[in-house]
């Protein structure tokens, strides 16, 4: 199969989790979750009581150098129509095992709203993490972003696009590193115009049809200078795609002098990209302990 993105059932991956949440009280022992925080305001006119909403998974342990721990803010994906928070809290319980402040959030989906509805969305996200981290025991200056699939492409704009940020409440980028894992959406714009594959018109359903939207939603063209660091986790068998656009963006970053590290994970298709972040001591978990500077526990 070669489409682009997640086109394995939802149900198999629900069906996945199912299993991991039987083990996830073990795993919860050491960390709090604070569930269903609303990150827009209530009176806001576009405001939605089940999308703008998060959780906050943080170590029991006050942080040690009294400051506070790393904060990951974690986007799911979903091919920017479906996906929840709830499905992924092994995430959060296995940051927050390992000295992270977790934030899994939110955001509305198509076809009620389109991308850059959804990238305003992550971006609110962020400011509220920024204002409110600390009475999490979460540091506000230790900021990163971490996505799968088309969360990883939301990530990626919040990393990139400062303009964004503005117009949602944040006068600087507080983005201090990017984790990329199996990032879909980093070229929607090359992608729309190509239309390779079968079905691909379905994502003009969360793009619209405007190709000048499609490149403003494309952080692959927000490249430049003095961005955050990035790191890149690509399944060996995902979408030619997904593996072809990561390729690319670390092309460019590189010509910017910004390292990029990209590693490849053999056998490894799309959906199970995310799934071994069950495995507290996989290999995602060890490159984002040492961007974000915590210890393995």
């Amino acid at each position: 199969m070669r489409r682009f993105l997640l086109l394995t059932p939802l149900a198999v991956l629900l069906a996945t989790v199912v299993v991991m949440l039987a083990t996830e009280y073990v795993v919860a022992r050491p960390s709090h979750r604070t569930k269903d925080v609303a990150y827009v305001a209530a009176s806001a006119p576009d405001f939605d009581k089940e999308r703008h909403i998060l959780d906050v998974y943080s170590p029991k342990k006050a942080a040690p150098n009294g400051v506070g721990y790393p904060v990951v803010l974690f986007i799911h994906g979903g091919s920017w129509t479906s996906g929840n928070k709830n499905i992924y809290t092994f995430i959060g319980r296995r940051l927050a095992k390992q000295g992270v402040v977790a934030v899994l959030i939110n955001y509305r989906l198509a076809p009620t709203v389109h991308v850059p509805e959804q990238a305003a969305d992550c971006a609110r996200a962020l400011a509220w993490t920024v204002n409110n981290i600390k009475q999490y025991g979460g540091d506000p200056a230790r900021v990163f972003v971490m996505g799968h699939s088309a969360g990883g492409g939301l990530a990626a704009l919040l990393a990139t696009d400062n303009e964004l940020l503005v117009r949602n409440g944040l006068p600087e980028n507080p983005v201090r590193g990017a984790i990329m894992n199996d990032p879909a959406g980093l070229d929607m714009y090359s992608y729309l115009k190509e239309m390779k594959y079968e079905g691909d018109a379905q994502y003009k359903v969360p793009f619209g049809n405007d190709p000048s939207v499609w490149k403003e939603m494309s952080p692959i063209y927000k490249i430049k200078p003095g961005l955050p660091p990035f790191i890149f986790y690509i399944g060996g068998e995902t979408y030619p795609s997904i593996s072809g656009s990561s390729g690319r963006f670390r092309d460019r970053l590189k010509a910017t002098e910004q390292p990029a590290p990209y590693t490849i994970i053999p056998g490894r298709h799309h959906v199970p990209m995310v799934l071994q972040l069950y495995w507290q001591h996989n290999i995602i978990y060890q490159g984002l302990l040492k961007l974000v500077g915590a210890g393995l526990k």
